[in-house]
């Protein structure tokens, strides 16, 4: 099992790489010489936006947030791996909140994992970023909310036999 802990994390992003429509999600983590890039799903960067959003309102109020243009991805950014599940604490005696992200993996298999210890700073302009990207995407249908394709769109609810009202 690979177990990567970044106990003071100087970095933590999510970016794309890929056209909309195309793109794949990165969740990218660095400290010091050591850097983590690690795959995961549009629908897991829009619940990760959401659910830090709550949990730093439960927390005091962070100070300046490291400027949005510092957190494009970094090369290499091949995925490692494919996140499976995340998960979010905070320690307060580290003042620090704790992203554990386990791999995906087949129930026989030992998944890695990654804890990442960022600041309130850190994690504040992580959640803005992850809702910036997740708003940068194809519009969802007004019918079935499933992403609209700029070569149209054959809605479930609809059956494929009518657009979508716009």
């Amino acid at each position: 099992m690979q177990y990567n802990v970044f106990d003071k994390a100087e970095r933590v992003t999510v970016g794309t790489i890929g056209e909309v429509g195309q793109r794949v999600f990165l969740l990218q983590v660095r400290q010091a010489l050591r850097q983590l890039t690690l795959k995961l799903e549009k629908q897991q960067v829009a619940a990760l936006a959401e659910y830090l959003g709550v949990a730093l309102r439960e927390l005091p109020r962070p100070g300046h947030l490291p400027e949005q243009e510092t957190l494009e991805l970094e090369e290499p950014t091949e995925p490692e791996w494919v996140i499976g599940t995340i998960g979010i604490e905070y320690d307060s005696e580290a003042d620090a909140v704790v992203l554990s992200a386990e791999e995906a993996v087949m129930e026989d298999e030992d998944p890695a994992i990654a804890r990442i210890y960022a600041s309130r700073e850190q994690v504040a302009a992580l959640a803005i970023r992850c809702a910036q990207l997740v708003e940068a995407g194809r519009p969802a249908c007004p019918i079935c909310s499933y992403p609209l394709d700029p070569a149209g769109h054959n809605c479930p609810r609809t059956n494929g036999h009518r657009p979508p009202i716009t």
